[in-house]
């Protein structure tokens, strides 16, 4: 039954009416004798049965009423939980953002703004006319009350720089009209990807032109020589051969770096000892002949997790800058073991050492300490960078002391593999010798 307040107001006046005839046929009765009197008797009864009926009415009417207000306060609690639960997980979301969210309503004043807004731009402000620094203000306030065409303001894009990082700001228009909301996104690691991107292009340009500029001017000479003076040939040949071995070495690491960046190989089991094992005899016969002594120290096996062949270019770059950078009667030496429950490779090197000033730098692509020996000796500038993109993609690092004119070591900490049964057992009954040479 539905509340209907016109009925109630009825049944209302007809109860009434109904109980004041009731009290005038009691009154008559005491007065009229015989068949007056059954008459209003019967009157009586009837009026008091429009009473009954009325008073019936009123009560299930009163109960309508009752219900209804019932059910609308159920319908008004349960939307408003809704719209909490609503307004809960839209906090949630906004909160959890690294971009900076701010609302601004039509008068300009700020309505909401999530945690990521205060750590970017680092204070208060309760107004649009507040707001620092002044490229975001300017871009609120033009979509605020500029008019793009059709009656909808313009998109605003601003950058700037607050104490250690580059923003960029989007305010756009919302509504009602005048409202605005702004987002704010930390653009400062895009913007260094970006510039290494820029810086490693030319540098690798201009690498890449010295050797060909080298070897295309030796051999217009060779040309100019070739049948007076075959003595000069011989020698033109042979710088012709060292720029061409040159610019196979560069190729050569820019392709490897290329591979590194492109996608990581499926990781496998890699006894990190033979590694070096290997690639030290590989450089064995180079660096003897340059008067030098290789030594190799790894007393147990070590497990490691990772791509062989990317361990191997990490090992054999180490060994090949220590070998280059090494005078006559100098010394190299590896070692690889556990420490502190990780792999620890250790290269150290009698050599020229490295000023306190290029520590910081000498893993960035194309940086040498000695540009001119480096290109004497055939160096690309690439191979202590490779070095610490393979000890990080391996989830290790790399770290460097040195000292001028003294030498330099290089240490490499990679995350142990488990030790597989297989491996216990090899170490069981295998012991590297301490000194190889």
């Amino acid at each position: 039954m539905t509340f209907d307040p016109r009925r109630v107001a009825g049944a209302r006046a007809l109860a009434s009416g109904a109980a004041l005839l009731v009290l005038s046929l009691v009154a008559a009765l005491v007065t009229l004798p015989g068949a007056g009197a059954v008459v209003i008797v019967l009157l009586a009864v009837l009026a008091a049965t429009v009473l009954t009926v009325s008073v019936v009415t009123l009560d299930r009417a009163g109960r309508a009423s009752a219900a209804a207000a019932t059910a609308s306060a159920r319908d008004a609690a349960t939307v408003g939980g809704a719209l909490q639960d609503e307004l809960a997980a839209r906090d949630t979301v906004l909160s959890a953002m690294s971009e900076a969210v701010l609302l601004f309503d039509p008068d300009g004043r700020l309505a909401y703004a999530n945690p990521a807004a205060r750590t970017i731009l680092g204070r208060r402000f309760d107004t649009a006319t507040e707001v620092s620094p002044r490229p975001l203000r300017e871009a609120i306030l033009e979509v605020h009350g500029g008019d793009g065409g059709g009656g909808r303001p313009d998109v605003a894009t601003r950058q700037f720089e607050t104490a250690d990082a580059v923003v960029e700001a989007t305010a756009l228009p919302a509504e009602p009209p005048g409202t605005v909301v702004v987002v704010l996104r930390d653009v400062t690691r895009a913007r260094s990807v970006e510039r290494l991107r820029r810086d490693f292009v030319t540098n690798a340009s201009h690498e890449l032109k010295t050797p060909v500029a080298s070897i295309l001017a030796l051999s217009d000479t060779l040309r100019t020589a070739a049948g007076d003076d075959p003595e000069a040939v011989a020698r033109f040949l042979s710088r012709l051969e060292q720029e061409a071995e040159r610019l196979a070495a560069l190729v050569g690491d820019l392709l490897e770096l290329s591979r590194l960046e492109a996608a990581q190989p499926e990781p496998a089991e890699v006894r990190l000892d033979r590694v070096v094992h290997d690639e030290a005899e590989r450089l064995r016969s180079r660096a003897e002949g340059a008067g030098l002594r290789l030594r190799v120290e790894a007393a147990r096996p070590v497990l490691v997790w990772g791509s062989a062949a990317d361990l191997a270019l990490l090992v054999h770059n180490l060994l090949d800058n220590a070998v280059r950078y090494t005078g006559e009667g100098g010394e190299v030496r590896v070692s690889v073991g556990r420490m502190d429950g990780a792999a620890e490779l250790t290269v150290d090197d009698t050599g020229m050492g490295i000023p306190s000033r290029d520590l910081d730098r000498i893993f960035e692509r194309f940086y040498r300490v000695d540009a001119a020996r480096s290109r004497e000796t055939g160096g690309t500038g690439l191979g202590l960078s490779l070095v610490r993109h393979v000890a990080e993609a391996h989830g290790g690092s790399v770290h460097v002391r040195s000292v001028l004119g003294a030498g330099s070591t290089f240490v490499i900490r990679l995350p142990l593999a488990a030790a597989s049964p297989a491996l216990e057992a090899a170490e069981a009954r295998e012991r590297l010798p301490e000194e190889v040479q």
